[in-house]
């Protein structure tokens, strides 16, 4: 039984990717229960949580991203989009282009509850009472996450929800969709560097994130490499043609090959 955080690393895909295997999370972990307050922070702070039970437990996977969601972690969820602009006066304004089920008067309360007093409030989604509070809370995080059942070689046959991935460390099964679901998850790419005097290859792998652009790649490498870089020349998959100038602007994707110039 884990008692303390356990720091771990996984290589994959080249790229290190730090795991903390923490100690389980029961029922009132937000009180502090079996650890629970040193789980939680650490959840907070995660990039990915990896929810795993073992087959005996399979139906708890709901109970621990309930507990999770209790103590205002929201699995796989994402903020409300909401704008919330504080203001030295002029009362709250709200404005919405979503016709609302909630009232003005409503959503006024919530924002007064919070201290939020004077405010230009914009609301970008058709948005519940809960979503509502979230945007407003300080202490809501949104952390994508998989959920696990472990040792399935002890019920080969058991039938999971799709979206429930199964595997057995004894025996290896399923432990490579668990690193591609891992990685996937983390929204991960690698993009490969191409220097001035070398034909293009995958020798050089930089790990990027999707939505990121090759500016973001120029500072992985380093501020004083990034300053003044305008453009690059690229390879592969996004490339229209071998070697393809185009600015800093241009979103990464898998198996890109980069030169700055």
């Amino acid at each position: 039984t884990t008692v303390s955080v356990i720091p771990g690393m996984l290589k994959y895909k080249d790229a290190y990717i730090q795991i903390l295997d923490v100690p389980g999370l029961i029922e009132g972990a937000k009180e502090g229960k079996g650890k629970g307050k040193e789980v939680l922070s650490v959840a907070r702070a995660s990039d990915l949580l990896i929810i795993m039970v073992d087959v005996e437990r399979k139906n708890s996977l709901e109970k621990l991203a309930s507990e999770l969601e209790g103590a205002g972690i929201r699995v796989n969820g994402t903020a409300p989009d909401v704008l919330i602009d504080k203001k030295a006066g002029g009362g709250l304004i709200i404005h919405s282009n979503v016709k609302q089920d909630i009232s003005k008067e409503i959503i006024k309360e919530v924002a007064m509850e919070f201290g939020a007093k004077t405010a230009e409030i914009t609301i970008k989604e058709k948005i519940s009472l809960d979503r509502l509070i979230d945007a407003f809370s300080q202490s809501r995080v949104y952390v994508p996450a998989l959920f696990i059942v472990n040792k399935i070689d002890e019920l080969p046959n058991l039938h999971l929800e799709k979206d429930i991935l199964a595997m057995s460390a004894e025996t290896g099964k399923g432990i490579s969709e668990f690193k591609d679901a891992i990685w996937k998850k983390l929204g991960l790419v690698r993009v490969y560097l191409v220097r001035p005097d070398e034909e293009p290859s995958f020798k050089n792998p930089v790990i990027a994130k999707k939505g990121e652009v090759l500016a973001d790649v120029a500072v992985k490498i380093g501020s004083d490499f990034a300053e003044g870089k305008k453009l690059a020349k690229i390879w592969g998959p996004s490339a229209r043609f071998p070697g393809q100038e185009v600015s800093l602007s241009t979103p990464v994707q898998e198996g890109m090959q980069i030169r700055f110039i």
